[in-house]
């Protein structure tokens, strides 16, 4: 079957979702009978393109990768023709909507009314973004269960590591009674350094920055907040709570000194920041902070800037998966990934 799709926001992901689609079209055809055909793109600062035929995907490539914004694509009108992401949605012909715009944590916007808008206009929608997941999960559910469609977010948490597809098949019949995991690469990082080479946080710090793991204002990561955002998502999705960014118990890595680490690692134990979703009757609660764990933990054992996720359930008892938890071609199998799982639910 092949499904035409939208794109909101051409940036790593959205790239890294094209890059895909051009290097396995075949395999994709072949073995899981998809194909995508890119219909629309709108981004803020790569411009727009409406194309309801379909777009060479290689030359959409080639434009970004040159530093030109896609008014240069080939048969495009120019700057005037310029579509925001409302419009696209309302003018194109796309199935699917690929929502990949940056995250807002607090408001959820603009993504949240680009969501509403495609699922209100018969789209699927699929998307990257941690602001509506945290935010309006199960409003947007409900909205695309009432207009029989499907609203996917496998890379809101641990980028293409696959949480939310590994909960709804793998792990299938299953109650899930509690989640905890390394949800932050940036911190795992930090904490890996400090605990391998010795180096105080400030130092292990200054290197993520330099290596592109953390940002220049790093409190998203070092605070907690990025973490607290994917365990609001995780406890809503897979535990069926109603929390907010704000109900998360929060605590960051700032006061974990090298000290601390080096003693942990006498006693046989390591420093991980964890995030943690539990169910107890009706209630759902969730927090972040760092704890020394045992080296028997699979948790203890992540190292470096990857991710993990241990799933407590009642007929398998606890269940770990490991990947990374960001990166462009990996957060663009994410969006691939759950196009798929739309394709099988429809080839049906």
């Amino acid at each position: 079957m092949e499904y035409k799709i939208g794109l909101i926001g051409c940036g790593t992901v959205g790239q890294g979702l094209l890059e895909i689609l051009v290097k396995k079209a075949e395999e994709l055809r072949e073995r899981n009978g998809f194909e995508a055909r890119i219909v629309a793109v709108s981004d803020k600062l790569k411009g727009s393109v409406l194309a309801p035929d379909g777009l060479d995907i290689s030359k959409v490539l080639e434009i970004l990768g040159a530093g030109k914004t896609l008014d240069a694509y080939p048969g495009g009108s120019g700057p005037s023709a310029a579509v925001d992401p409302l419009d696209m949605i309302e003018k194109s012909n796309a199935d699917i909507i690929a929502e990949l715009t940056y995250t807002d944590i607090k408001t959820g916007e603009p993504a949240t009314g680009y969501i509403k808008k495609a699922l209100r206009t018969g789209k699927h929608v699929v998307t990257s973004n941690k602001g509506p997941a945290a935010l309006h999960y199960q409003e947007l559910k409900k909205m695309a269960q009432a207009n029989r469609l499907q609203f996917r977010i496998e890379g809101t948490v641990m980028s293409g590591t696959p949480v939310f597809h590994l909960a709804e098949t793998g792990l299938a019949g299953n109650e899930i009674r509690e989640v905890q995991g390394i949800l932050n690469g940036t911190t795992n990082f930090i904490l890996t350094k400090m605990e391998v080479d010795g180096m105080d946080y400030a130092d292990a710090l200054k290197l993520a920055q330099k290596l592109g793991y953390a940002e220049a204002d790093p409190t998203a990561d070092v605070e907690g907040f990025d973490a607290a955002g994917k365990i609001v998502i995780l406890s809503n999705v897979l535990l069926g709570g109603s929390i907010a960014p704000a109900d998360v118990r929060r605590e960051g890595i700032g006061s974990i000194t090298k000290a601390m680490v080096l003693d942990a690692k006498a006693q046989g134990h390591r420093y991980k920041l964890i995030a943690r979703a539990k169910k107890d009757g009706g209630k759902v609660t969730a927090s972040v902070a760092p704890q020394r764990l045992p080296l028997s933990d699979p948790l203890a054992g992540v190292m470096g800037a990857q991710n993990a996720l241990t799933f407590d359930t009642d007929l398998l008892g606890k269940v770990t998966i490991q990947g990374p938890g960001a990166g462009k071609i990996e957060t663009g199998f994410s969006i691939l990934s759950d196009l798929l799982a739309i394709h099988r639910t429809l080839a049906k």
